[in-house]
């Protein structure tokens, strides 16, 4: 049986995560997956959903190492982290990409649920003169945000912070808003309203099972009429699958 899993970490130290149907065989499955890629070094299986505060998958280690902490390599960067107290999918390295690009010069960005910085990171790496703001609740995640920000060398243009995303507009206002949290992220819009200057965008992230997003949309507005700000949906977009006939999707949001 050949199951889908996402290798993290680099040619000489993986892990991989697997997802397991409940008539598969957990052995045979880490062994077909430690023989296809010598370089996975641990195979972990989701033992539930995204959960908790921290917002983090239960993994059980089915075969390997018991010492999960990799680095992780993409587009140039390097991500310390291990995927057991630290969220990461690699699958959004090409959106990560799409949103960095889009960044203009000398933009203040704030990121929210920022992980252990790979959005954060690829901003900086792609426009040198934005300053990005990156908060994050997960204790682990922030440690590993701090070493990786010092691993790609963007120290002078990033900031890490410890905290909840609640609270981001004591850090300021901002040009543009990132919140990569799809399952939670749209409960966190009134933050974002306060912490976003007039005329910034603000890149939610969220799941629907419809093909205009309209769940989604409506739960915008609504956010955006208890603040009292005017806003427009200036772009959407599917970005992955999430399950049957649903999306990770995102909504590209501008403040009037």
């Amino acid at each position: 049986m050949h199951l889908p899993f996402d290798v993290i970490g680099n040619r000489e130290k993986s892990v991989a995560i697997v997802e397991l149907p409940k008539e598969s065989d957990p052995d045979a499955v880490a062994k077909s997956i430690m023989e296809r890629h010598p370089n996975v070094k641990s195979v972990l299986a989701k033992a539930g959903p995204r959960e908790g505060v921290l917002r983090i998958y239960k993994l059980r280690l089915l075969a390997g190492s018991k010492n999960t902490e990799v680095v992780h390599q993409e587009y140039g960067m390097k991500f310390r982290l291990d995927p057991q107290t630290v969220y990461f999918s690699p699958r959004e390295a090409a959106e990560r990409q799409h949103i960095a690009k889009m960044v203009k010069p000398k933009e203040r960005v704030l990121v929210m649920f920022a992980g252990c910085g790979p959005f954060a990171i690829a901003i900086a790496r792609a426009q040198p003169t934005a300053k990005v703001e990156a908060i994050e609740i997960n204790p682990a995640a922030v440690k590993y945000m701090h070493e990786n920000i010092k691993l790609n060398g963007v120290g002078l243009r990033v900031n890490s912070h410890l905290g909840d995303a609640h609270d981001s507009a004591k850090l300021g206002r901002f040009d543009r808003i990132i919140m990569p949290l799809p399952e939670l992220a749209w409960k966190f819009l009134p933050a974002a309203f306060r912490a976003c200057r007039k005329g910034g965008t603000i890149h939610l992230y969220g799941i629907s099972g419809d093909e205009k997003f309209i769940d989604l949309v409506h739960k915008v507005h609504e956010a955006a009429r208890h603040e009292g700000i005017k806003i427009r949906i200036a772009g959407s977009e599917k970005v992955l699958p999430f399950a049957p006939r649903t999306w990770k999707v995102r909504l590209d949001i501008r403040t009037l």
